[in-house]
């Protein structure tokens, strides 16, 4: 059975730089990539706020430049989803699409987390063309414009106060006739002038070519009162949560109610010493890039030091 004395589970930027520090301390590292390599920024259009990159730079060529660099240290990428773990004794064991089993001294976990969406084919269709799950990464492109964005907790009133800041109108697209959002979330949104909050409200579709210019939306689906019209907008964000890619790993580590994992401070370390966390699937607040990157250099740094304890 193959040993690993590093072992990056996942790609996007935390895993890539885990892979680069890791690298050049001679770890040897592994890296699986899983079923989306590079992860979600792969699906961005433009990327404009991560430092080196003046005038922006397309998500897929920023990921692919992340990729070359961890190559070219000496990262081993291989293809393949971890499907199950015994994290139980060191060595970790794990194994590979149901099949390959191997053992690693030492594991970072960077799979990342997966956006929810309403499950509309336009979501597919708009991607990159004006629907967007982070509001902080793209709002920029929508100053001065109309947008929408769909859910009712505080996430949902997070990023509408903020769009509400760059765009001239926001709509807040609420399922319920109310919003779960905490109090003080919910005066900020309900007395904000830029922000017209439609309760009892569910998307239907969107429309526009080449980039959307409106949703379908559908009032009190269902009732006497039920009525279906049109509402132009120039983009259409999601703020319906997050879904943090763990499952396999839950028996094992520590994670909060919904699945992230849960670290010891700012830092990486796990419930289980040899085992990190980095990136979206330890981070519920934040979700972004340069963050992503920062943890998984600190994951790497941590491995170093954990194996050179056994030295």
């Amino acid at each position: 059975m193959e040993r690993i004395k590093c072992l990056i589970i996942g790609s996007g930027p935390a895993g890539y730089t885990a892979g680069i520090y890791a690298a050049r301390a001679n770890l040897k590292p592994v890296l699986y990539e899983g079923n989306q390599p590079g992860g979600q920024l792969t699906t961005t259009s433009t990327v404009e706020n991560f430092p080196g990159y003046p005038n922006g730079i397309n998500g897929y060529d920023m990921m692919n430049d992340m990729r070359a660099q961890a190559e070219k240290f000496g990262v081993d990428m291989r293809h393949g989803l971890i499907t199950s773990v015994d994290f139980s004794h060191r060595p970790f064991s794990l194994t590979i699409d149901g099949t390959t089993q191997i053992e690693a001294d030492t594991v970072i976990i960077a799979t990342g987390a997966a956006a929810k969406y309403l499950g509309l084919d336009d979501e597919k269709k708009y991607s990159g063309r004006g629907v967007s799950a982070c509001a902080t990464c793209d709002g920029f492109f929508y100053r001065k414009k109309t947008v929408a964005v769909v859910g009712g907790g505080d996430t949902a009133c997070e990023e509408a106060s903020y769009l509400s800041t760059l765009a001239a109108k926001v709509y807040l697209v609420v399922r319920k006739p109310f919003l779960r959002a905490s109090d003080i979330m919910q005066k900020r949104v309900l007395e904000n002038p830029k922000i017209e909050v439609l309760f009892e409200h569910n998307t239907l579709g969107l429309f526009g070519e080449p980039k959307i210019q409106g949703m379908h939306v559908v009032e009190k689906a269902g009732s006497p009162q039920e009525r279906r019209y049109d509402i132009a907008i120039d983009g259409f964000f999601l703020a319906i949560g997050h879904k943090p890619m763990s499952d396999v790993f839950k028996e094992y580590i520590n994670t909060d109610a919904e699945g992230y994992i849960i670290t010891e401070g700012s830092g990486p370390c796990t419930n289980i010493p040899g085992i990190y966390a980095a990136g979206d699937v330890a981070d519920p607040r934040y979700r972004q890039a340069i963050t992503a990157a920062a943890s998984g250099c600190k994951a790497a740094i941590e491995a170093e030091k954990y194996l050179a304890s056994f030295e």
